[in-house]
């Protein structure tokens, strides 16, 4: 049963033309569901006004909508994007000794938006100054300190209206995803991304416009083979530099692969920074393992549920 919503003058269950798309990211992007509405003499709504989406009693999207596009025919098309949209706003902050649990904790505050469950991500940062950054920016710095420092990975997300943080470890699901139960994939591999085989990392000085060397760690092997990509990060928070320069070299020294599936099997708690076992020949590799998904896009239509899925996951894909 599937069943939308928009609250405007009145809550109304409009009637749907062709399918409903609902579609995550997992970074730097909110939720978002797109479906067009028949417009006739009931039916009133505005921009910012709600929308839910229900799938079998599971009330999967709650968000606002941004966007409508309409014809000649009297058809709406509508743009909704859940609470992570807020997240796009810019903004000065300067905070210490939070971890970036926190920080999500304070900017939602901040902005009035509902939170859910934010995993403790552990890790405290020392100090942070970020100016004119949206609040995406923000965390993911954030995040990305963490996991340099941690190797742990953590999804912001919007659960169906409440805004949660979580360690993609927590994230696994048996949704297999095999030749029987995908009806296509894309498969790229390539150096060409965020691959590095040289880490320089490098802090001010105390003495004014000179610089330090601190931590360089490097692959002779792979530098061989594809030339020297260099990685160069200027530090400036107090933190064990070799560590973390040795965790960047762990983590981009190899190839990028790029996994895309299309049409597999709709499964409505797949979301982007979910883990899924995924058993392919790709040709240059056979994957057996689990995989993170980076982008999902859930496809409703004429009582059909599909799902097309955009893969990252440990050291194989990006």
């Amino acid at each position: 049963m599937l069943q939308l919503t928009i609250q405007g003058s009145k809550l109304f269950e409009p009637v749907v033309l062709g399918g409903v798309q609902w579609e995550t990211a997992l970074k730097g992007e909110p939720g978002k569901l797109t479906f067009t509405v028949v417009k006739d003499d009931v039916i009133a709504f505005n921009e910012g006004n709600r929308v839910t989406w229900t799938v079998d009693g599971k009330l999967l999207f709650v968000g606002y909508v941004f966007t409508k596009t309409r014809n000649k025919d009297h058809h709406i098309q509508v743009t909704a994007y859940d609470q992570l949209r807020y997240f796009k706003n810019k903004d000065v902050y300067i905070y210490k000794n939070k971890t970036a649990s926190e920080l999500v904790a304070m900017l939602a505050n901040d902005y009035g938006l509902s939170v859910g469950t934010l995993e403790n991500t552990g890790y405290k940062i020392a100090q942070r100054v970020e100016d004119g950054q949206t609040l995406f920016d923000i965390v993911e710095n954030a995040l990305k300190i963490t996991q340099d420092s941690t190797n742990k990975v953590f999804c912001l997300y919007d659960n169906a209206g409440k805004i949660t943080l979580q360690n993609i470890k927590n994230m696994q699901l048996r949704t297999v995803i095999d030749n029987e139960t995908a009806e296509d994939f894309d498969y790229t591999s390539s150096i060409d991304g965020e691959t590095y085989n040289y880490i320089k990392l490098v802090k001010e000085s105390s003495k004014k416009g000179k610089r330090e060397v601190i931590a360089v760690v490097k692959d002779d092997n792979n530098i061989a083979q594809w030339g020297r990509l260099q990685y160069f990060e200027k530090i400036s928070e107090e933190i064990n530099l070799q560590a973390r320069a040795n965790s960047l070299l762990k983590q981009y020294n190899r190839k990028t692969r790029t996994l895309r599936i299309k049409g597999a099997l709709g499964d409505t708690s797949v979301r982007a920074g979910c883990m899924l076992p995924v058993l392919l020949n790709l040709g240059d590799i056979v994957n057996n393992s689990y995989l993170v998904c980076k982008r999902v896009v859930h496809t409703w239509e004429q009582g059909h549920h599909s799902m097309d899925i955009d893969f990252m996951g440990g050291d194989r894909f990006e």
